[in-house]
Parts: structure tokens; sequence; C-alpha cells
């Protein structure tokens, strides 16, 4: 029996080792005007009731395709694709999103700010925080049932106590969120996957191949939908950290910024993940001042 127990720390302890050096993010969507509404990522819905406050841990993948559905039936639906939940450099942060009116009435999901994870952070009493992974089963939040957490070993604090006497075995062990762990292999998986997009960069993108036309039609919407340069040169980057991009794809980005300050910094972001920097001319060709062309290609030679 000794054994069995012993056996079993030690499954924890590692299991919770790997969740710890495992990049994951944290995503909240919170709605400006009080509509409750369900949350769907990738096509799977993440809550059953629908909530005005969402908070989402632990998602391993830098970006989501995502829906809004109101309760209010009337309320038209929201879809965002490319929803980024990494900073410029792939590192997974805890973002937020809030949905907005805009003068028309018309409802949008906007950024609104983000900050690095923090390990242990407080959740936020009034918010509905879920698992991803688990969908549909709260872990926090108002309306939170108490049964739950003795049901799922206190994940309603995030730790579970351990004590062994006898035998000259003295051991009190005290593991933290020990449900962070239940999907390790589907997250591994993900997370392998970002490890090569991010070690790609690290390479070098000469020659590899570009981002598929169809993702990229998916980023470049979503960056045209965005209403302000500084959030979009943001979201640009991002993209670009974990993607290769050929010369005519940068192009189509530094388009859409609508000042050539904004251009410039991405066009000398995009060099290091361009496929075929020997066509970057072209991205040159874009801007309207000269010294902009010469920052830039001063830039390139300095690489």
């Amino acid at each position: 029996m000794r054994s069995f127990i012993l056996l079993f720390l030690i499954v924890c302890f590692t299991s919770q080792l790997q969740a710890q050096f495992m990049p994951t993010a944290n995503l909240t969507i919170f709605s400006e005007d009080g509509n409750k509404f369900f949350l769907i990522l990738n096509g799977e819905r993440q809550n059953d009731v629908a909530q005005t406050n969402i908070r989402l841990e632990e998602l391993p993948q830098p970006y989501y395709n995502c829906k809004i559905i109101f309760e209010d039936k009337t309320q038209k639906e929201i879809s965002k694709n490319m929803l980024m939940l990494a900073d410029a450099n792939g590192v997974m942060q805890d973002v937020t999103y809030k949905i907005k009116k805009d003068k028309n009435g018309k409802q949008s999901l906007r950024f609104f700010s983000f900050i690095p994870v923090q390990q242990n952070m407080v959740r936020p009493s009034n918010c509905a925080v879920y698992r991803y992974g688990n969908p549909g089963v709260m872990i926090s939040g108002p309306g939170f049932n108490d049964q739950q957490v003795n049901i799922r070993g206190n994940q309603g604090n995030g730790s579970v106590g351990i004590q062994m006497n006898g035998g000259g075995v003295n051991m009190n062990v005290r593991i933290e969120d020990p449900y962070a762990n239940q999907n390790i292999n589907r997250q591994q998986e993900m997370s392998n996957h970002y490890y090569n997009n991010q070690q790609q960069d690290i390479q070098g993108c000469f020659n590899a191949y570009a981002m598929n036309p169809r993702d990229f039609d998916d980023a470049r919407a979503t960056l045209k939908n965005e209403g302000f340069d500084e959030t979009r040169l943001d979201m640009a980057k991002q993209i670009a950290s974990v993607n290769c991009l050929n010369t005519s794809q940068i192009s189509t980005i530094c388009q859409l910024f609508s000042f050539e300050a904004s251009k410039l910094e991405f066009a000398k972001y995009a060099y290091d993940h361009c496929t075929d920097p020997k066509n970057y001319f072209k991205v040159s060709n874009l801007f309207s001042f000269s010294s902009s062309k010469t920052e830039l290609n001063n830039y390139i030679q300095g690489r």
C-alpha cells in the first residue's frame, strides 16, 4: 500500500513540473453592456451557462478562432478569427478582450489589454472561470457550487493535501491544482507544434513554406477589422512571430497600416520571418517617403 501511495505522489509531482514548464495563456472576455454570452473556441463551446464575464485558463495555443453567441437571440453573433494570446515575441500572455458596441449599435470583440501570465494569480470574483479542455465545468466565480470543490479535489482553492504517517514514514504533501494536467498529452502535442513554429523562426524562414493562403486570409481580415494602428501592429507582429511570410504577404499587411511609421516598424520586424528576402525590395517600394526606404534598407544591411 505504501509503495502505491509513493508511486502516486511521484506521478503527481512529475505532472505538476510538466505543467509549470508548459507555456499556456489565459483569456478573459467581458461584456461592456452586461449581455450574457456563450464562448466558442475552435468550434467547442466553453460554458454551458451564459455569462457576462468569462475567464478561460491554460490555453496551449497562441491563437484561436473565436465565436460569441449571446443568450439574447436578437443579438447578432460575433466571429473573430486569429484571436491572439501571445505577444509579438510569441510569449503566452494573460489577455483580455471586451465586447463593445460601436456608434451604430453593432457589437464587436475588441482587444483590451494583456499582461504576462502569473503563477497562482488571484482569480477575479466576478468572473466565471473555466479550464481549457474541461468545457462547461466552472472552477471558480459567481454561482460556483462548493460541492464541486469536494468532488474535484479542492479545485476551488487549487490544491489537495495528502498526509501519511506510520511505519517510520511521515509525509505531508500539498500539490497545487492537481487537475491542471488531465489533458497534458493533448496540450503537449499542441505545445510541441507551437515550439516547432518558434524554432523555425529562430533558424530563419529562408526557403521555408509561407503561411498558407487560407490562414493568411483569416489573419488579414482580422487585422483589417482593427480600428487602431497600434493594436493592428501588435497583432501583425504576433502573427509574424509564429508564421513564415513571403514578401507578397508582408506587403499586403503593410498596406493595412494608416501611418508610415507603423508600416516601417512592421516591415523591419517581418524581415526575419520572410521566406524570400531577396524580393524584399517589393516591400521597400510601398513607402511614400525616401527616408523610410533608406531606413529599411539600412536595417536590412545591418542584419
